[in-house]
């Protein structure tokens, strides 16, 4: 298609679609596809749908680990810190759904994305605990230990992480905090 016309992308923003097929490609894991699109346009990484997402908010969710690194590699780390219309960021939505693999590379390309708290003030951790990806947290543990802030971190209501675990009744983080591993109440 770009051989017989090397402007059908440019002329995207023009129509009524606010997926790129960039966001297209994303979504249903086509890795190949989505490098040659980047190759010839890496700005369509930044670009947003009708959700404010961008392609790596798409690819995190959905744990394709390689797109996550293809995306990051193409345009740099800016788009981790894009907040959708739910203010998430796409670190949020791999925590959320357990992506383990995608929250390592994201948190290794934009480490202070962990700090990003959502509009109730819950943190990276307060989701993992809330959804129940003990995987996920433990990873996060791991990459951040230096930020022993966020561990004593409330959410809206003043609640940490362990507050958290205490209400979902995650046993498994309570024990963890146990050996010092999550900090204190």
């Amino acid at each position: 298609m770009l051989r017989r016309d090397n402007l059908i992308l440019k002329k995207l923003p023009l129509s009524s679609f606010t997926e790129t097929p960039l966001h297209i490609s994303v979504l249903a894991g086509h890795l190949d596809f989505t490098r040659a699109l980047l190759r010839h346009d890496p700005g369509m990484a930044m670009e947003v749908d009708a959700s404010n997402c961008t392609p790596l908010h798409l690819a995190s969710a959905a744990g394709h680990c390689e797109i996550v690194g293809a995306l990051l590699g193409g345009v740099g780390s800016d788009a981790c810190l894009v907040r959708d219309v739910d203010g998430r960021i796409p670190l949020h939505l791999a925590t959320m759904r357990g992506r383990s693999d995608v929250v390592r590379e994201l948190v290794g390309a934009r480490p202070e994305s962990v700090l990003v708290k959502l509009d109730d003030g819950e943190t990276v951790l307060h989701l993992c605990v809330k959804c129940g990806h003990l995987e996920a947290l433990k990873v996060l543990v791991e990459m951040m230990d230096v930020i022993e802030s966020i561990f004593r971190s409330g959410d809206g209501d003043g609640n940490t992480i362990l507050h958290s675990a205490a209400m979902f009744k995650q046993v498994q983080v309570l024990i963890l905090s146990k050996y010092n591993q999550i900090g204190t109440i």
